[in-house]
């Protein structure tokens, strides 16, 4: 819990009185490498705070995952655009190894945010992170070549490149897994 609270107070310091509101809305699970935090056709409820360990989200193509984001420590999982409109998910959400989450629920989180503002706030807060953080991935893939997408996580998140599996770190960076073992 102390990740979490770290969390919150670098994005928006809360009062006591919000802290107390917040703290008995939230969930602590623990997740086993390979279980699923969201499966492609659900509805994301839910807002996941990484606490320990890191998961992934990826598309079921054909039989063939592709990879679209890595989530670690002190960062915040989920399904953006079906936690927003309540469609369902067209991605998975998966640890990647032992994980433990915080979980925001949404319906007890929309409840609280109409009964403290300064939770609203510090959700809204939370959502722009997350945005940026999806744009960045985005802009990755517009703006930049593979090799260079490899030093730009290099240089930016040098956590996955550590982390990550090869075979997970390729389907992320759009390569063969083959050219991702060899030097750049």
């Amino acid at each position: 819990m102390d990740n979490l609270l770290t969390y919150i107070h670098s994005v928006m310091p809360l009062s006591d009185e919000s802290m107390e509101a917040l703290l008995p809305i939230l969930t602590k699970r623990d997740f086993n490498k390979g279980d699923f935090l969201l499966k492609e056709g659900e509805v994301c409820n839910s807002l996941f705070f990484i606490d320990k360990g890191y998961c992934r989200s990826f598309h079921d193509k054909d039989g063939t995952e592709k990879n679209t984001a890595f989530y670690f420590e002190g960062e915040i999982a989920t399904n953006l655009s079906s936690f927003s409109t309540g469609e369902q998910s067209d991605y998975f959400i998966q640890a990647c190894e032992p994980l433990v989450a915080i979980i925001f629920s949404k319906q007890e989180l929309f409840g609280l945010t109409r009964q403290v503002p300064e939770i609203e706030a510090l959700g809204r807060s939370c959502l722009r992170l997350t945005a940026a953080r999806l744009e960045e991935h985005s802009n990755l893939f517009k703006l930049y070549t593979p090799t260079e997408r490899y030093e730009y996580l290099e240089q930016h998140r040098p956590e996955m490149l550590q982390r990550v599996s090869l075979s997970h770190l390729s389907s992320y960076l759009g390569i063969a897994r083959e050219t991702l073992s060899l030097p750049f």
